[in-house]
């Protein structure tokens, strides 16, 4: 009599996290992404450039705008990167179901984490790119587009044509010219301009008026008094250039937390949903 041995072959250990499904979603949610960001951009919502990574909002309403859109895309994307995460994970076949609940969410939000971070590389090394140009030797007047004291440098430093086309008006510009370039003297003024509000004051300071004023009255041709009403007016509309800003920067912040809160929560979401289907459940 023969005794007979049944040996089952055991199954072999299905791992926890499919990473080429995580990386897969990534790519997915971070190219559906930079293609929602490029139509905003096209049409006029989107908070950044996909090209260039630097903002361009100039008022609290475009920045509403800009924000809502930006959450919008958070969702899309995040949603379809996580759907495609789950559609694309091992089957597990001996967890119970509240596990493959959790891994499939774990899935979605590793999904958007890897597309964010990947995301925001890219940015980074455009504004690297985009900050490095900008540091190269420019001509005599060149400004970045995204510069807000620019334009006011540019009213700050207008020349009076009419007192420099003769006598001591043009007498003192040339003299002061010739020993000072105006790219200079518009650094110096930027400087001034942009850290009287950083050292906590409301206003500049009289030395700093007067030094503005001279310099003003010397390239522009203009009576100190006129240079003196002149630096005071262009103060007053940094002032709330800046105070714009600053408003801007920290309405664009909190939906920025918001947009990668509703991203994180989507991809989740929408892994779970792919995850189903992918058991057939």
């Amino acid at each position: 009599m023969v005794d007979t041995v049944i040996v089952e072959a055991e199954t072999p250990a299905v791992p926890a996290v499919s990473w080429p499904a995580i990386v897969a979603g990534g790519f997915v949610a971070a190219a559906f992404t930079l293609l929602l960001l490029a139509l905003g951009a096209g049409i006029g919502f989107s908070v950044i450039s996909p090209w260039s990574g630097l903002p361009d909002i100039t008022t609290t309403k475009a920045a509403l705008v800009g924000g809502i859109y930006m959450a919008v895309t958070a969702v899309m994307a995040s949603a379809l990167g996580g759907y495609v995460t789950g559609r694309l994970r091992v089957r597990w076949t001996r967890a119970p179901l509240d596990e493959v609940y959790f891994r499939d969410t774990a899935h979605g939000v590793l999904a958007w984490a890897f597309a964010t971070v990947m995301g925001a590389a890219l940015l980074a090394s455009a504004t690297v790119v985009g900050s490095g140009a900008a540091a190269n030797p420019t001509p005599a007047g060149a400004t970045n587009g995204n510069d807000i004291i620019a334009p006011y440098l540019d009213r700050l430093f207008r020349p009076n044509y009419a007192a420099l086309t003769g006598g001591t008006g043009q007498q003192a510009a040339g003299v002061f010219a010739a020993g000072r370039d105006l790219a200079a003297d518009r650094e110096v003024a930027r400087r001034i301009l942009l850290t009287f509000r950083e050292r906590g004051h409301t206003e500049l300071s009289a030395d700093d008026r007067q030094y503005l004023a001279q310099m003003v009255a010397a390239r522009t041709g203009l009576p100190q008094a006129d240079a003196e009403r002149r630096v005071v007016a262009v103060e007053g509309d940094v002032r709330t250039a800046l105070d714009n800003a600053r408003r801007i920067a920290m309405q664009l912040s909190f939906w920025l937390v918001a947009a990668m809160f509703l991203g994180a929560f989507a991809a989740g979401l929408a892994a779970t949903e792919g995850g189903a289907a992918r058991d057939g459940r």
